[in-house]
Formats: C-alpha cells, sequence, structure tokens
C-alpha cells in the first residue's frame, strides 16, 4: 500500500513537516517494501489552492493513506473525495510513523485540524511596520 507522509526533505529519514499543503516533499513509501518516492511540493509556494493542488498530486501517485501533521478543510475534502485516508498529529521521522501506522498506534483523522489557510504565515510580519506612530500625531 502506497502510503504518503508530509516530509521536510527528501528521504525516510526526513523529519514530518507538519502542513500538508506547504510541505516542501512527499515522500510516498511502499509500507510492505519501505521503497520510496520523494516528490517535491508544486503546491508549497502557491497563493492559494496549496492544500487542493498537494491533494491532487498525491492522488495521481495512488497514495492510499497520508499521514502529516495537520490538514486543513479544503485538503480534508479533495483528499476524501479521492478515497486517500487521512491521519494527522503525526511526528518524527517518514520511517517512524510508516512504522507506527503499520503496527496500528496511529488512527485515521475524521475532520479537519486547522482552518484554511493554516501554514502561511499570515498574522506573522505581514504589516506595515508603523507600530504606534498613530499615537505620537
Amino acid at each position: 500500500m502506497k502510503i504518503c507522509v508530509s516530509a521536510a526533505s527528501n528521504s525516510l529519514d526526513s523529519p514530518i513537516d507538519p502542513r500538508f499543503g506547504r510541505c516542501p516533499y512527499f515522500v510516498i513509501v511502499d509500507s510492505e517494501t519501505m521503497q520510496f518516492e520523494a516528490v517535491p511540493n508544486m503546491a508549497s509556494g502557491a497563493t492559494g489552492g496549496a492544500g487542493i493542488q498537494a491533494a491532487q498530486t498525491i492522488a495521481g501517485k495512488g497514495v492510499k493513506v497520508l499521514m502529516t501533521g495537520n490538514v486543513g478543510p479544503n485538503a480534508f475534502q479533495a483528499l476524501s473525495a479521492a478515497g486517500i485516508k487521512i491521519v494527522t498529529g503525526a511526528s518524527g521521522t517518514v520511517r517512524e510513523v510508516v512504522e507506527k501506522y503499520k503496527r496500528g498506534e496511529l488512527s485515521e483523522t475524521g475532520a479537519p485540524t486547522v482552518r484554511g489557510h493554516f501554514g502561511m504565515g499570515i498574522g506573522r510580519g505581514s504589516g506595515r511596520g508603523r507600530g504606534d506612530l498613530g499615537r505620537l500625531a
């Protein structure tokens, strides 16, 4: 069975990236052989729709299970429509979470775990840097 893990880099020893739609790589692992394919996430820098684009990418690879930290509502809907089981709250390396899943230690998620646009950095450094200047006038 093909298991996709949202990852920070392109190996089995890569740490999980908690952001599904914005992770740098998808590491797709054959759960029987532990052979893998690392796929760059071309949607990671998208201004919108990253979760949906990411879901389409892994669905096109024949993935049956996604393991990630969090998944937003649009990605959740796209993944569910594609018949992909979603496991959230994963942490550790790609290898570790696949082994945990195979042992039955991780279970499927039934709903999105974050709001839309999670992981975009909204609210951090997106202001104009004017501070309290309005009070000085």
